[in-house]
C-alpha cells in the first residue's frame, strides 16, 4: 500500500479538501440518485458518500469494508452534479477516489478476475471481433430451455448471467467491417470532422457509425475515422483504472493530432465525457497538459455539430411519422450537460414529435460495467426506466450510448424500436424507413 499522507488515501491525488467542502449536506441530491432512490440508504447517497470521503481524509475509517461497498454501489451518473444548488463537483470526487480503492484495497479473486475479464476483451476491438464469432455461434444455437437453466444458477454466476443477456444481436458482417478512414463531404467542403469510432460502438453498432458519418458528410463535413485509433479509455477511467486511461489518453490525443481535424465528433456519451476531461487528467504532465488541452476542446458529441449546422442546413430531411421518446444518457445530459441540442436535432425530422419521459434524470442501471458488477441494482433501475418508456406510448425510443440502448433493450424486451439519435436522422436524410419501424 501506497505511503499515505491523507488519512486513509494515499498521496496521489485524493479527493480535494477544498471539493469536500463545498457540500453542505442539504439533501437536493437525495431524489435524482439511483441508489437512494433505490434503498433509502444515507451511505448510499452522494452526501453519505461524501462524508465517508470526509472521515476516510481524516483516517476515521479505512478504504475495505463498507467504504469501498458504497463506493463501488455508486453508478457515476452524476445526477447529483445536475441537481446540487451548491455546485458540488462530485464527479471529481468520484474520480479521484475509485483509483485510491483500486491501487490500495484488494478484491476478491472472483471479483479481481471478472474484472480483469472485462478489461480485457472491452477495450480492443479486434478481440471483440474474434468473440463476436462466438457470440453469433451462440446465438444461432441458443436454446429455447437457456433462460430457465441460468436462472437456476447459484447466486454467485449472477455477474455472468447478467453478461449473457446484455449479449447484443451480433452480425458479424458488421463486426469485421470497417468505417471508412475518409468520407469526403457532399457539396462544399464546409469543415474537416475526426471521428471516434470507438470500440463496443464499431463492432457491435457499426451501423451508427456509419449513419454518423453519413449524416455529416450530408451536412458538408468532411469526415476522418483514423485506422490507428483504439479504446478512448473511458470504460477504464470511470471504474478507477488511471494508469491504464492515461496511456489511452496519450496515444488518442496523437492519432487526432496527426488528422490534423477542426473538431472531434462522439456518438458515445461516455466516450465523449472522458475525452472532454483529458486536460484534468494529463494535468500533472508538463509534456501532454497542453496537448490535452487542446484536443479536449475540439471535442464535441455528434449533437452538437449538427445542431450548430441547422442555421444552415444542407441535408434536406424527408418526413418520419413517429412519436420518439428520448433518454437522456447520464454521460452526456449531467456529464456534458447536453440535452437541448439532440432534441432540437430530432425536431428538425419532420413529422417527429418528441415524448419527455418521466423520471428522466434517474439512470438507466448500465452505467459503463455498472449492470454487469451490479446487476441486481442494475436490474432495478432498467426494468423501472422500462416502465416509464412503456408509459409514454412511443413508437421508436432514442439514446445516444451503447451501453443504454443495450440495458433498456434488456428490459423493454422488444416492445419498440431503439435507435441512436443519428440513425433516425440519416434515415429521414435518405428517405428510407427507419430501422425496426
Amino acid at each position: 500500500m501506497a505511503a499515505a499522507t491523507h488519512g486513509s488515501f494515499d498521496d496521489h491525488h485524493p479527493p480535494a479538501q477544498e471539493l469536500l467542502d463545498d457540500c453542505v449536506h442539504c439533501g437536493f441530491c437525495l431524489p435524482t440518485c439511483p441508489t437512494y432512490a433505490l434503498w433509502g440508504e444515507e451511505m448510499d447517497s452522494p452526501r453519505g458518500r461524501i462524508y465517508l470521503m470526509e472521515m476516510a481524509e481524516k483516517g476515521e475509517i479505512p478504504l475495505e469494508g463498507a467504504f469501498t461497498t458504497h463506493i463501488d454501489r455508486c453508478l457515476g451518473c452524476m445526477a447529483c452534479v445536475t441537481a446540487c444548488p451548491s455546485g458540488v463537483q462530485y464527479d471529481r470526487l468520484l474520480e479521484a477516489t475509485r483509483p485510491q480503492i483500486e491501487r490500495n484495497v484488494p478484491r476478491s479473486r472472483a471479483d479481481r478476475l471478472f474484472r480483469e475479464a472485462i478489461f480485457t476483451l472491452f477495450p480492443y476491438r479486434r478481440r471483440l471481433r474474434a468473440a463476436s464469432l462466438g457470440g453469433a455461434l451462440y446465438q444461432k444455437l441458443r436454446p429455447r430451455s437457456m433462460d430457465r437453466l441460468l436462472a437456476k444458477l447459484p447466486r454467485r454466476f449472477e455477474r455472468l448471467v447478467a453478461m449473457e443477456s446484455l449479449l447484443p444481436p451480433v452480425s458479424v458482417r458488421d463486426a469485421f467491417a470497417r468505417t471508412p478512414a475518409v468520407t469526403p463531404a457532399v457539396g462544399t467542403r464546409r469543415g474537416r470532422v475526426g471521428m471516434l469510432v470507438g470500440c463496443v460502438q464499431d463492432v457491435f453498432f457499426h451501423q451508427v457509425n456509419l449513419a454518423t458519418t453519413r449524416v455529416l458528410a450530408a451536412e458538408g463535413y468532411e469526415v476522418v475515422a483514423p485506422r490507428e485509433q483504439g479504446c478512448c479509455g473511458a470504460l477504464g477511467l470511470h471504474a478507477g483504472r488511471e494508469e491504464e486511461s492515461v496511456a489511452r489518453a496519450k496515444a488518442l490525443i496523437a492519432v487526432f493530432e496527426r488528422a490534423e481535424v477542426d473538431v472531434i465528433a462522439v456518438n458515445v456519451a461516455g466516450c465523449g465525457s472522458s475525452m472532454k476531461e483529458y486536460g484534468e487528467l494529463l494535468a500533472d504532465d508538463p509534456e501532454w497538459k497542453g496537448r490535452a488541452e487542446a484536443f479536449s476542446a475540439k471535442v464535441r458529441d455528434v449533437s452538437e455539430v449538427l445542431a450548430d449546422a441547422l442555421a444552415d442546413s444542407r441535408a434536406p430531411r424527408h418526413r418520419v411519422d413517429a412519436s420518439v421518446v428520448y433518454h437522456d444518457a447520464c454521460h452526456l445530459g449531467h456529464a456534458q450537460k447536453i440535452r437541448a441540442q439532440p432534441r432540437d436535432v430530432l425536431r428538425s425530422i419532420p413529422g417527429v414529435e418528441l415524448a419527455e419521459l418521466p423520471e428522466a434524470e434517474i439512470c438507466c442501471g448500465s452505467a459503463g460495467i455498472y449492470n454487469m458488477l451490479q446487476p441486481e441494482a442494475a436490474g432495478d433501475l432498467g426494468r423501472r426506466k422500462a416502465d416509464n418508456i412503456r408509459g409514454t406510448g412511443a413508437d421508436l425510443l432514442v439514446t445516444a450510448n451503447p451501453g443504454c440502448l443495450l440495458q433498456i433493450r434488456k428490459y423493454l424486451e422488444g416492445d419498440l424500436p431503439m435507435l441512436h439519435p443519428v440513425q433516425l436522422l440519416d434515415a429521414s436524410i435518405r428517405g428510407v424507413r427507419p430501422p425496426g419501424l
